[in-house]
């Protein structure tokens, strides 16, 4: 694991949270915000991934 996996998983954290808020609010924008880190948290992830494979 390094540190793109642990940015990912912080991020995909984030936004699960704002969307969470932007739902119970009904903040469209919060809610955008929210899917937008996400979604940014699972191409982190995914950029560990192939690091991963790549120094194997």
């Amino acid at each position: 694991m390094d540190k793109e996996h642990v940015k990912g998983g912080a991020k995909k954290a984030e936004g699960e949270v704002k969307d969470t808020v932007g739902k119970m609010t009904d903040n469209k924008k919060m809610q955008a915000e929210g899917k937008m880190d996400k979604a940014e948290g699972e191409a982190r992830k995914t950029a560990g991934d192939v690091k991963d494979a790549v120094k194997k």
